[in-house]
């Protein structure tokens, strides 16, 4: 018998190999967005197109800068995954209303997979982008994936802060 991965598998699996385009130094990050079973966009976390990279220039902005990881994302070099796979599909005039966006991450310095939750901004930014559920892949040997709905995270900052999150990104 002929074994196919489930395609949530399938395509975290897609989001990794678009994360190995990552000019982070940290983490390699790679997100899709999938409407109606067909990609429409691809991100990963990298410097604005035609600016020069972390890896470029041979060193983190944030670490020289000694800003604690998890905050002050302005001073960052790059994009993230999840708002350059929502860019890419605005360039190509696709919409993203109703689609999922699958991200994947892992550590450059250590290798191992990481819980890819997106930050407080991508967030947002899936949010207002229409996208309905997001799947991100976990550290977690056992479960490799946690699925959530934007319609999740709107309840719960309605009924309580945004900071009150419990799966947050932790840089």
């Amino acid at each position: 018998m002929i074994e196919r991965p489930e395609k949530i598998e399938y395509y975290l699996d897609i989001a990794k190999v678009v994360s190995s385009r990552s000019t982070c130094l940290k983490v390699l990050i790679g997100s899709i967005i999938v409407n109606e079973d067909q990609i429409i966009a691809t991100g990963y976390v990298g410097a604005p197109r035609k600016t020069k990279s972390s890896l470029e220039h041979n060193f983190c902005l944030r670490q020289k800068l000694k800003i604690p990881s998890g905050t002050q994302y302005e001073m960052c070099r790059s994009v993230h995954a999840e708002q350059n796979a929502i860019i890419n599909a605005a360039r190509a005039g696709v919409s993203t209303i109703g689609g999922d966006i699958y991200i994947y991450g892992k550590s450059r310095i250590t290798g191992a997979d990481i819980d890819a939750f997106p930050c407080f901004i991508c967030k947002k930014m899936i949010i207002n982008s229409g996208i309905n559920r997001v799947i991100c892949s976990l550290s977690d040997k056992k479960e490799h994936y946690k699925v959530f709905t934007t319609d999740e995270w709107i309840k719960e900052w309605q009924e309580s802060d945004i900071i009150d999150d419990k799966f947050k990104y932790k840089g």
